[in-house]
């Protein structure tokens, strides 16, 4: 989905998941990827982009325990990072770069009590153009907030 703002764009995404097998790869790979950036490129040509959502991969693990799971496969994480770095549509990330340490999850799996215990992955980001870098003045994992697996993800604009 995409909402036209006067100074940008924000494009909130589900990317597909690749499937616990990761048969789903090529499709992401191939695919979806391309052609997701291929959209915010165009878009970008016009104004900068804000894109969110749930890639559905673990960019970045923050703990031991989730580094067997298919989203944190070095092969799934290593497709994932060619996002924000994909030609001159150079998207950066903040919440990676805000919450480095482990404990800042934005997902957490309905088994084994995962969210009470904190054991989850960050699989919700929040990229902006290049030409937005300056304006971003803060990124935040709000773990509080009910109603999803998933927790709402945030950045604040000066812009």
């Amino acid at each position: 989905m995409t909402a036209e703002f006067h100074k940008f764009y924000v494009v909130t995404v589900y990317t597909p998941n690749a499937k616990d097998d990761l048969s789903r790869l090529p499709l992401r790979f191939k695919h979806w990827d391309p052609a997701f950036l291929a959209y915010c490129k165009q878009l970008e040509k016009t104004k900068p982009v804000i894109f969110c959502g749930d890639l559905n991969v673990a960019i970045r693990n923050s703990t031991s325990r989730i580094r067997s799971r298919t989203a944190a496969r070095r092969v799934h994480r290593r497709g994932a990072r060619r996002i924000p770095e994909h030609g001159r549509c150079r998207f950066r990330g903040y919440l990676s770069a805000v919450h480095r340490r482990s404990g800042h999850y934005s997902w957490w799996s309905h088994f084994a009590n995962s969210r009470a215990r904190n054991i989850g992955w960050r699989i919700d980001y929040v990229l902006v153009s290049g030409s937005l870098r300056n304006a971003v003045k803060s990124a935040q994992i709000h773990p509080t907030v009910m109603g999803s697996d998933h927790c709402p993800v945030s950045i604040t604009l000066d812009a």
